[in-house]
């Protein structure tokens, strides 16, 4: 998993409430295993028309939010069912950080699991994230985790709170199989003396 140190790029404003997962990614696009090329379908329905057209006004079509890194989003992002993909495609369009008011748990857990930076405010904060958002390629936000700090593009900084071991799996790159890898020796360890000791398993 790639780590995640420091975040600076455009912000897209999507205060829309309870963006389902299904939304994110719709259920016709969860046949992959794979995590790579579900970004040209984040927000599918949204993005384009019966026919494949985009939709001119939908925020990650206009062409200062096309290479968006960051979402300021509404209360409840992330609810609905609990698949993986939905923090695959916002992965693979190229989003690293979501800030809202609340995500649904699972949601929540997914995007630690996949390197994405879910980042929980107060309303005034996010609405305020929300109006620099709304400047286009000028929205220019910087996230830094270590520091726990955002600070917007008229240098205005926002703390924000994360659980200790989730911020250490971020900066250091670890997933579940990171972590479990991290203890490999003991794990070969115990498959030799395992094998000694019983060889009939």
């Amino acid at each position: 998993m790639e780590k995640f140190t420091k975040l600076t790029g455009v912000a897209a404003p999507m205060p829309i409430l309870n963006v389902d997962t299904d939304m994110i990614i719709p259920k016709q696009f969860l046949k992959t295993i794979k995590r790579t090329g579900l970004g040209k379908n984040l927000f599918d329905e949204m993005r384009y028309t019966q026919d494949g057209k985009e939709v001119a006004d939908f925020v990650l079509n206009k062409p200062a939010y096309r290479k968006a890194t960051i979402l300021v989003a509404g209360a409840n992002f992330g609810c609905g069912s609990s698949r993986e993909h939905a923090p695959w495609a916002l992965l693979d369009f190229g989003i690293r950080c979501v800030i809202a008011t609340s995500f649904a748990d699972i949601f929540y857990n997914n995007c630690f699991k996949n390197g994405i930076l879910p980042i929980v405010l107060p309303q005034e904060q996010v609405e305020k994230l929300l109006d620099d958002a709304s400047r286009g390629s000028n929205a220019v936000v910087s996230v830094d985790l270590e520091k726990q700090d955002i600070t917007g593009p008229d240098g205005g900084c926002i703390h924000f709170e994360i659980d200790a071991f989730r911020k250490h799996c971020l900066l250091n790159g670890l997933d579940d199989i990171g972590l479990t890898l991290q203890k490999q020796d003991k794990i070969a360890c115990f498959e030799v003396t395992r094998q000694r000791d019983q060889p009939w398993l």
